[in-house]
């Protein structure tokens, strides 16, 4: 998530050389300051000393990312700060979190913009404000009444001549629930505006972002998939009728939906096939625990496995599906390979074993040997 794709370290890199008086030491040094309000603040057991600790934090932040060279350093000291760069390396997202004693997070995030008209680096900072994301507003949002996330991926599309960016994100909510969205950040006048009516769910409905709250003990899965320009993930479903509508009862019914990107809209797709990336031999699925009720996620191998073969359980389950070549009506197929290999077997042992020069032509009785008279 820290690292940086080459072009885009070469390219500000230049940049950072070009337009600052500063040596790259400088954000070293800070870099090291950071790492110490970092440990310090993951360390603290309170929700007041947390805050007081991260307004130092936040501070010294600020200050490190308005140098130039900021844009390009990897900052890997700060592991627990997520640090997300776009693939046109035009947009780093700088994102952490505080989960305080009631289970609620409190979030900061910076956002550094190379502006190609200015050629310059802006610095904007997201403050959260009163909106909250169980509300699911659907509105656009700006820099000083943000609601708050982590954001984990960044997905650059065209609309017309602007570029916009599509945002994954995560919220841990309280106890009961949490959340993942998908959001669109532009820049207008410069400055950062989050949400745009590009998800088109139906005909009829356009929505400017996209939220999914579920069951906290469940697994959500919303990732994007780029060779098929496709956001994909879980379908959510009550786990009983009566509870539609309490979101912090939803979790997934093991089918998938996905958004994929048709020009500078996303088109929602229901019931698709996910696909694990290239050279993943496991894929997830998902297992109800018989004790508590809740579906588990549960990593298994990813080759399809033969029905027919009673030697390959399903989710640690003998089974045998029936197939259309499996008559049963024949033992033979029915039965599969073992049957098939017990037959072959008996077939072996009942063939004739008889020396064939020591038989008639005719019969296939044994010759009677000639008694030689001297």
């Amino acid at each position: 998530m820290k690292l940086l794709i080459s072009s885009f370290i070469v390219f500000f890199g230049l940049l950072s050389f070009k337009v600052s008086g500063q040596p790259m030491n400088s954000v070293i040094t800070k870099e090291s300051e950071l790492v110490i309000l970092l440990d310090s603040l993951r360390k603290a057991t309170t929700d007041m000393e947390k805050v007081e600790i991260n307004y130092s934090f936040k501070d010294l932040m600020q200050q490190t990312l308005s140098l130039p060279d900021a844009f390009a350093y990897s900052f890997s000291q700060l592991e627990t700060v997520g640090f997300i760069n776009s693939p046109d390396g035009k947009l780093r997202i700088v994102n952490w979190n505080l989960e305080m004693a009631d289970k609620s997070h409190r979030y900061f995030c910076f956002i550094l913009h190379y502006d190609a008209k200015t050629e310059k680096i802006n610095l904007h900072e997201l403050t959260e404000g009163y909106i909250s994301l169980t509300e699911h507003p659907d509105y656009t949002i700006y820099a000083d009444n943000w609601y708050g996330c982590l954001y984990y991926k960044i997905i650059p599309f065209e609309k017309g001549s602007k570029t916009l960016y599509t945002l994954l994100g995560w919220d841990g909510n309280n106890e009961m629930s949490g959340i993942k969205l998908i959001d669109v950040l532009s820049f207008s006048s410069g400055d950062p505006v989050l949400g745009a009516s590009v998800f088109k769910k139906s005909k009829s409905e356009t929505l400017s972002r996209v939220i999914f709250e579920f069951n906290k003990k469940a697994y959500f899965s919303l990732k994007y998939e780029e060779d098929y320009s496709r956001i994909v993930f879980d379908h959510l479903m009550p786990e009983t009728p009566n509870l539609e509508g309490l979101y912090s009862f939803y979790v997934p019914d093991l089918s998938y939906d996905s958004y994929v990107l048709d020009g500078n809209k996303w088109l929602l797709y229901e019931d698709v096939v996910a696909v694990n990336p290239e050279g993943d031999e496991s894929v997830i699925t998902y297992v109800k625990n018989k004790r508590t009720g809740v579906l588990e996620e549960k990593k298994v191998k990813g080759k399809w496995l033969n029905p027919e073969d009673n030697s390959a359980p399903l989710s640690g389950i003998e089974h045998k599906a029936v197939t259309p070549e499996m008559d049963v009506n024949n033992p033979l197929a029915y039965d599969g390979e073992e049957t098939m290999k017990k037959e072959k077997k008996e077939k072996k042992e009942k063939a004739d074993k008889r020396d064939p020069n020591e038989m008639t032509t005719t019969l296939g009785n044994k010759k009677r040997k000639k008694i030689k008279i001297r």
